[in-house]
């Protein structure tokens, strides 16, 4: 009942309307391209999609020393920029490859495209 509950109440709803459709469009965008599937965000903010990658890439960061998934994601950020986390890293199913990533930027979705050219050329340089 405050003078300032409806400003207050504009702005939650702004923010909270955007993380929402950037969630859902991420989500959408990762589905879309194909070898990777993500489950929708639910109460947080980040999505864990799942990566397929070729038997090459799994030999290859097995050679390093490091995770299928830990090669993806330095890959992804030397070829676009975008930092990730290894999925690696929260315990994941034994053989799951992927990642986690945040929706919080507004420019998230922009990324759909960097995700899906990098993750082509990742594909063919492993196969």
């Amino acid at each position: 009942g405050d003078e300032s509950y409806d400003a207050f109440e504009k702005e939650r709803s702004k923010i909270y309307d955007g993380l929402k459709d950037r969630s859902h469009r991420l989500v959408e965008g990762l589905n879309a391209i194909e070898g990777i599937s993500c489950v929708p965000a639910e109460g947080a903010m980040y999505a864990f999609p799942r990566v397929d990658v070729p038997p090459k890439a799994i030999q290859t960061a097995q050679e390093m020393g490091t995770t299928p998934d830990n090669l993806y994601a330095m890959s992804l950020l030397e070829d676009t920029g975008i930092c990730v986390v290894p999925a690696s890293g929260f315990g994941q199913a034994k053989g799951r490859v992927g990642f986690r990533t945040t929706f919080l930027h507004p420019d998230t979705v922009k990324a759909v495209e960097l995700f899906k050219s990098h993750h082509e050329k990742f594909v063919r340089e492993y196969s």
